[in-house]
Protein backbone atom coordinates (compact mmCIF):
# COMPACT_ATOMS: atom_id res chain seq x y z
CA UNK A 1 0.00 0.00 0.00
CA UNK A 2 1.19 3.58 -0.78
CA UNK A 3 1.11 5.59 2.58
CA UNK A 4 1.35 9.24 2.63
CA UNK A 5 4.83 9.02 3.70
CA UNK A 6 5.75 6.72 0.42
CA UNK A 7 4.13 9.43 -1.68
CA UNK A 8 6.19 11.84 -0.04
CA UNK A 9 8.95 9.68 -0.56
CA UNK A 10 8.66 9.90 -4.08
CA UNK A 11 8.15 13.55 -4.78
CA UNK A 12 12.16 13.87 -5.63
CA UNK A 13 11.37 11.29 -8.42
CA UNK A 14 8.30 12.77 -9.76
CA UNK A 15 7.91 12.64 -13.68
CA UNK A 16 8.05 16.15 -14.98
CA UNK A 17 8.43 15.26 -18.45
CA UNK A 18 10.68 13.65 -20.90
CA UNK A 19 13.25 14.46 -23.85
CA UNK A 20 14.17 11.87 -25.77
CA UNK A 21 16.01 12.04 -28.98
CA UNK A 22 15.65 8.68 -30.70
CA UNK A 23 11.50 8.13 -30.64
CA UNK A 24 10.71 9.94 -32.98
CA UNK A 25 9.23 13.77 -33.40
CA UNK A 26 8.24 15.13 -30.00
CA UNK A 27 5.37 17.13 -29.05
CA UNK A 28 5.04 18.35 -25.43
CA UNK A 29 1.30 18.94 -24.20
CA UNK A 30 -0.06 19.74 -20.97
CA UNK A 31 -0.16 16.40 -19.61
CA UNK A 32 1.24 13.63 -22.20
CA UNK A 33 5.36 13.74 -23.88
CA UNK A 34 4.54 12.95 -27.47
CA UNK A 35 6.55 11.20 -29.74
CA UNK A 36 5.60 10.65 -33.46
CA UNK A 37 7.24 7.47 -35.78
CA UNK A 38 5.50 7.45 -38.80
CA UNK A 39 1.86 5.65 -38.63
CA UNK A 40 2.74 4.99 -34.50
CA UNK A 41 2.53 7.41 -32.11
CA UNK A 42 4.20 7.10 -28.46
CA UNK A 43 2.30 8.97 -25.55
CA UNK A 44 4.33 9.03 -21.92
CA UNK A 45 2.24 9.88 -19.18
CA UNK A 46 4.07 12.78 -16.58
CA UNK A 47 2.75 13.39 -13.44
CA UNK A 48 1.56 16.98 -14.61
CA UNK A 49 -1.63 17.55 -13.06
CA UNK A 50 -3.35 20.35 -15.67
CA UNK A 51 -6.18 22.46 -14.52
CA UNK A 52 -6.97 26.24 -15.10
CA UNK A 53 -6.12 25.42 -18.71
CA UNK A 54 -2.39 25.10 -17.16
CA UNK A 55 -0.03 23.29 -15.35
CA UNK A 56 -0.42 23.45 -11.82
CA UNK A 57 1.15 20.95 -9.71
CA UNK A 58 3.53 17.67 -10.20
CA UNK A 59 1.63 15.16 -8.57
CA UNK A 60 3.79 11.63 -7.40
CA UNK A 61 2.70 8.46 -9.15
CA UNK A 62 -0.21 10.68 -11.12
CA UNK A 63 1.01 9.22 -14.57
CA UNK A 64 1.09 6.12 -13.62
CA UNK A 65 -2.31 5.98 -12.17
CA UNK A 66 -3.65 7.76 -15.58
CA UNK A 67 -2.31 5.18 -17.17
CA UNK A 68 -4.08 2.04 -15.41
CA UNK A 69 -7.36 3.67 -15.52
CA UNK A 70 -7.08 4.52 -19.51
CA UNK A 71 -6.28 0.90 -20.17
CA UNK A 72 -9.04 -0.25 -18.15
CA UNK A 73 -11.58 2.45 -19.63
CA UNK A 74 -10.34 1.95 -23.38
CA UNK A 75 -10.72 -2.48 -22.33
CA UNK A 76 -14.05 -1.95 -21.29
CA UNK A 77 -15.60 0.41 -24.02
CA UNK A 78 -13.80 -1.15 -27.06
CA UNK A 79 -17.15 -2.26 -28.26
CA UNK A 80 -18.66 0.60 -28.40
CA UNK A 81 -15.84 3.21 -30.15
CA UNK A 82 -12.90 2.27 -32.15
CA UNK A 83 -9.72 3.55 -29.94
CA UNK A 84 -6.04 3.92 -31.08
CA UNK A 85 -4.47 1.58 -28.76
CA UNK A 86 -1.43 -0.53 -29.44
CA UNK A 87 0.24 -1.69 -27.03
CA UNK A 88 1.48 -0.87 -22.83
CA UNK A 89 5.20 -0.86 -22.47
CA UNK A 90 5.30 1.05 -19.42
CA UNK A 91 3.22 1.44 -16.71
CA UNK A 92 3.76 5.34 -18.09
CA UNK A 93 3.28 4.87 -21.87
CA UNK A 94 0.62 4.18 -24.36
CA UNK A 95 1.80 3.42 -27.48
CA UNK A 96 -1.03 3.85 -30.38
CA UNK A 97 -1.89 4.54 -34.08
CA UNK A 98 -1.05 8.03 -35.26
CA UNK A 99 -4.18 10.25 -35.50
CA UNK A 100 -5.08 13.36 -36.61
CA UNK A 101 -7.19 14.78 -33.95
CA UNK A 102 -10.43 16.11 -34.26
CA UNK A 103 -10.22 19.83 -32.54
CA UNK A 104 -13.61 19.54 -30.74
CA UNK A 105 -13.51 18.42 -26.94
CA UNK A 106 -16.60 16.14 -26.54
CA UNK A 107 -17.93 17.26 -22.55
CA UNK A 108 -20.45 15.41 -21.44
CA UNK A 109 -22.36 16.13 -18.15
CA UNK A 110 -24.80 14.67 -16.08
CA UNK A 111 -24.67 16.84 -13.33
CA UNK A 112 -24.62 20.54 -13.14
CA UNK A 113 -20.96 21.83 -11.18
CA UNK A 114 -18.16 23.23 -11.90
CA UNK A 115 -16.07 26.31 -10.74
CA UNK A 116 -14.07 27.19 -13.93
CA UNK A 117 -15.12 29.63 -16.02
CA UNK A 118 -16.40 27.35 -18.68
CA UNK A 119 -18.30 25.06 -16.80
CA UNK A 120 -21.96 24.55 -16.52
CA UNK A 121 -22.95 25.92 -13.04
CA UNK A 122 -20.03 29.53 -13.36
CA UNK A 123 -22.66 30.01 -16.75
CA UNK A 124 -25.75 29.07 -15.07
CA UNK A 125 -25.23 31.34 -12.27
CA UNK A 126 -24.09 34.21 -14.49
CA UNK A 127 -27.92 33.74 -16.29
CA UNK A 128 -26.74 31.65 -19.28
CA UNK A 129 -30.19 29.36 -20.01
CA UNK A 130 -28.60 28.15 -23.27
CA UNK A 131 -25.32 26.07 -22.96
CA UNK A 132 -23.77 25.26 -25.41
CA UNK A 133 -27.12 24.70 -27.41
CA UNK A 134 -28.94 22.72 -24.43
CA UNK A 135 -31.65 24.91 -22.71
CA UNK A 136 -31.42 24.19 -19.03
CA UNK A 137 -34.58 24.89 -16.94
CA UNK A 138 -34.80 27.66 -14.27
CA UNK A 139 -34.30 27.08 -10.70
CA UNK A 140 -31.15 24.05 -10.70
CA UNK A 141 -29.32 24.17 -7.82
CA UNK A 142 -25.34 23.69 -8.23
CA UNK A 143 -24.34 19.67 -8.03
CA UNK A 144 -27.78 18.65 -8.94
CA UNK A 145 -28.40 16.08 -11.42
CA UNK A 146 -29.62 16.86 -14.87
CA UNK A 147 -32.55 15.78 -16.06
CA UNK A 148 -30.39 13.66 -19.08
CA UNK A 149 -26.85 14.27 -20.01
CA UNK A 150 -25.94 17.08 -22.12
CA UNK A 151 -23.04 17.48 -24.52
CA UNK A 152 -21.05 20.87 -24.25
CA UNK A 153 -18.58 20.70 -26.27
CA UNK A 154 -15.25 23.03 -26.47
CA UNK A 155 -12.88 24.08 -28.58
CA UNK A 156 -9.45 22.56 -28.79
CA UNK A 157 -7.46 25.94 -27.71
CA UNK A 158 -4.37 27.11 -29.70
CA UNK A 159 -0.93 27.43 -27.23
CA UNK A 160 -1.81 30.94 -25.43
CA UNK A 161 -5.57 30.45 -25.77
CA UNK A 162 -8.16 29.46 -24.05
CA UNK A 163 -10.85 26.59 -24.56
CA UNK A 164 -14.10 28.56 -25.87
CA UNK A 165 -17.41 26.81 -26.02
CA UNK A 166 -19.45 26.15 -28.85
CA UNK A 167 -22.76 24.53 -29.55
CA UNK A 168 -23.47 21.37 -32.29
CA UNK A 169 -23.94 23.86 -34.68
CA UNK A 170 -21.79 26.05 -34.22
CA UNK A 171 -18.84 23.39 -34.65
CA UNK A 172 -20.55 22.37 -38.02
CA UNK A 173 -20.71 25.84 -38.94
CA UNK A 174 -16.93 26.44 -37.80
CA UNK A 175 -15.76 23.66 -40.06
CA UNK A 176 -14.47 21.64 -37.01
CA UNK A 177 -16.81 18.49 -38.41
CA UNK A 178 -19.25 17.97 -40.67
CA UNK A 179 -23.06 17.40 -39.57
CA UNK A 180 -22.62 13.31 -40.17
CA UNK A 181 -19.41 13.56 -38.24
CA UNK A 182 -21.17 15.77 -35.79
CA UNK A 183 -23.89 12.73 -35.13
CA UNK A 184 -21.66 10.23 -34.94
CA UNK A 185 -19.71 11.79 -32.27
CA UNK A 186 -22.28 12.67 -30.18
CA UNK A 187 -23.85 9.01 -30.71
CA UNK A 188 -20.13 7.58 -29.01
CA UNK A 189 -20.03 10.29 -26.50
CA UNK A 190 -23.47 9.43 -25.20
CA UNK A 191 -22.82 5.36 -25.22
CA UNK A 192 -19.46 5.82 -23.93
CA UNK A 193 -20.84 7.98 -20.93
CA UNK A 194 -23.52 5.40 -20.35
CA UNK A 195 -21.21 2.99 -19.65
CA UNK A 196 -19.20 4.54 -17.73
CA UNK A 197 -22.05 5.62 -15.07
CA UNK A 198 -22.73 2.07 -15.38
CA UNK A 199 -19.45 0.75 -14.47
CA UNK A 200 -19.03 3.48 -12.05
CA UNK A 201 -22.02 3.38 -9.99
CA UNK A 202 -21.27 -0.55 -9.51
CA UNK A 203 -18.31 0.33 -7.20
CA UNK A 204 -20.48 3.47 -5.76
CA UNK A 205 -18.70 6.43 -7.78
CA UNK A 206 -21.10 9.01 -9.61
CA UNK A 207 -19.09 9.71 -13.02
CA UNK A 208 -20.29 13.42 -12.97
CA UNK A 209 -18.99 14.48 -16.19
CA UNK A 210 -16.45 13.72 -18.84
CA UNK A 211 -14.37 14.36 -21.74
CA UNK A 212 -13.52 12.63 -25.00
CA UNK A 213 -10.74 13.46 -27.59
CA UNK A 214 -11.42 11.98 -30.69
CA UNK A 215 -9.30 11.46 -33.98
CA UNK A 216 -9.24 10.15 -37.46
CA UNK A 217 -6.76 7.05 -37.74
CA UNK A 218 -4.81 6.23 -40.99
CA UNK A 219 -7.63 4.83 -42.89
CA UNK A 220 -9.78 7.88 -42.16
CA UNK A 221 -11.99 6.03 -39.53
CA UNK A 222 -13.24 8.19 -36.28
CA UNK A 223 -11.64 6.72 -33.45
CA UNK A 224 -11.19 7.35 -29.68
CA UNK A 225 -7.89 8.78 -28.42
CA UNK A 226 -5.96 10.62 -25.59
CA UNK A 227 -7.60 9.26 -22.21
CA UNK A 228 -10.97 8.06 -21.14
CA UNK A 229 -12.43 8.43 -17.64
CA UNK A 230 -9.48 9.53 -15.43
CA UNK A 231 -9.42 11.72 -13.25
CA UNK A 232 -7.90 14.43 -15.17
CA UNK A 233 -10.62 14.15 -17.76
CA UNK A 234 -13.93 13.50 -15.47
CA UNK A 235 -15.08 14.30 -12.16
CA UNK A 236 -15.92 11.52 -9.80
CA UNK A 237 -18.11 12.00 -6.74
CA UNK A 238 -18.64 9.30 -3.83
CA UNK A 239 -22.65 7.96 -4.33
CA UNK A 240 -22.95 7.13 -0.58
CA UNK A 241 -22.47 10.90 0.93
CA UNK A 242 -24.29 12.68 -2.29
CA UNK A 243 -27.51 12.86 -1.07
CA UNK A 244 -26.59 14.04 2.12
CA UNK A 245 -24.03 16.61 0.80
CA UNK A 246 -26.85 18.15 -1.37
CA UNK A 247 -29.19 18.31 1.33
CA UNK A 248 -26.86 21.04 3.67
CA UNK A 249 -25.62 22.78 0.27
CA UNK A 250 -21.97 21.07 0.95
CA UNK A 251 -19.84 20.07 -2.26
CA UNK A 252 -19.67 16.39 -2.57
CA UNK A 253 -17.21 14.10 -2.06
CA UNK A 254 -14.81 13.60 -4.53
CA UNK A 255 -12.02 11.56 -5.85
CA UNK A 256 -10.40 13.56 -8.50
CA UNK A 257 -8.70 16.71 -9.37
CA UNK A 258 -11.54 18.48 -8.52
CA UNK A 259 -10.02 18.60 -4.48
CA UNK A 260 -7.02 20.36 -6.02
CA UNK A 261 -8.96 22.78 -8.35
CA UNK A 262 -11.30 23.58 -5.40
CA UNK A 263 -8.12 24.20 -2.98
CA UNK A 264 -6.89 26.65 -5.62
CA UNK A 265 -10.06 28.16 -5.96
CA UNK A 266 -10.65 28.51 -2.37
CA UNK A 267 -7.22 30.39 -2.19
CA UNK A 268 -8.87 32.90 -4.93
CA UNK A 269 -7.35 31.73 -7.99
CA UNK A 270 -9.40 30.63 -10.70
CA UNK A 271 -6.86 30.70 -13.42
CA UNK A 272 -5.82 34.26 -13.48
CA UNK A 273 -2.81 35.84 -11.78
CA UNK A 274 0.17 34.79 -9.56
CA UNK A 275 -1.20 31.19 -8.78
CA UNK A 276 -0.36 30.64 -4.70
CA UNK A 277 1.99 28.23 -3.70
CA UNK A 278 0.66 24.23 -2.71
CA UNK A 279 1.58 22.71 0.45
CA UNK A 280 3.32 19.10 0.48
CA UNK A 281 0.48 17.95 2.18
CA UNK A 282 -1.82 18.92 -0.33
CA UNK A 283 0.33 17.41 -2.97
CA UNK A 284 0.37 14.42 -1.05
CA UNK A 285 -3.66 14.10 -0.39
CA UNK A 286 -4.07 14.62 -4.11
CA UNK A 287 -1.99 11.85 -5.24
CA UNK A 288 -4.13 9.49 -2.57
CA UNK A 289 -7.26 11.09 -4.44
CA UNK A 290 -6.07 10.15 -7.72
CA UNK A 291 -5.07 6.17 -6.13
CA UNK A 292 -8.17 6.50 -4.25
CA UNK A 293 -9.72 6.79 -8.00
CA UNK A 294 -7.82 4.03 -9.33
CA UNK A 295 -9.36 1.28 -6.73
CA UNK A 296 -12.83 2.63 -6.62
CA UNK A 297 -13.52 2.70 -10.05
CA UNK A 298 -12.04 -0.90 -11.57
CA UNK A 299 -12.10 -2.90 -7.91
CA UNK A 300 -8.21 -3.49 -7.89
CA UNK A 301 -5.46 -2.32 -5.52
CA UNK A 302 -3.32 0.05 -7.31
CA UNK A 303 0.65 -1.00 -6.92
CA UNK A 304 3.73 0.97 -8.15
CA UNK A 305 7.42 0.74 -7.22
CA UNK A 306 8.77 4.02 -5.60
CA UNK A 307 11.96 5.06 -7.42
CA UNK A 308 13.18 6.66 -10.57
CA UNK A 309 10.40 6.69 -12.66
CA UNK A 310 12.55 8.26 -16.19
CA UNK A 311 15.07 5.35 -16.02
CA UNK A 312 12.55 2.46 -16.02
CA UNK A 313 10.73 4.17 -18.87
CA UNK A 314 13.82 4.28 -20.83
CA UNK A 315 14.79 0.92 -20.36
CA UNK A 316 11.39 -0.03 -21.88
CA UNK A 317 11.10 1.52 -24.78
CA UNK A 318 14.12 0.24 -26.00
CA UNK A 319 12.73 -1.56 -28.63
CA UNK A 320 11.27 1.89 -30.03
CA UNK A 321 14.46 3.48 -29.99
CA UNK A 322 14.77 4.82 -34.01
Amino acid sequence: MLTPEVIASQIPYILKGTNFANLGERYEGKVRDNYTQGARRILITSDRLSAFDRVIALIPFKGEVLNAITKFWFENTKDICPNYIESYPDPNVIVGKECKPIMLEMIVRGYITGSTTTSAWYNYEKGVRNFCGNVLPEGLKKNQRLPFPIITPTTKAAHGEHDANVSGEEAIAMGLVTKEEWEQLSNYTLGLYARGVEVAARQGVILVDTKYEFGRDPEGKIVLIDEIHTPDSSRFWIAATYEEKMAIGQEPDNINKEFLRLWMANQGYRGEGEMPPIPQEVIVETALKYIQAFEMITGEAFKAEPGVVLTRIENNLKPYAL
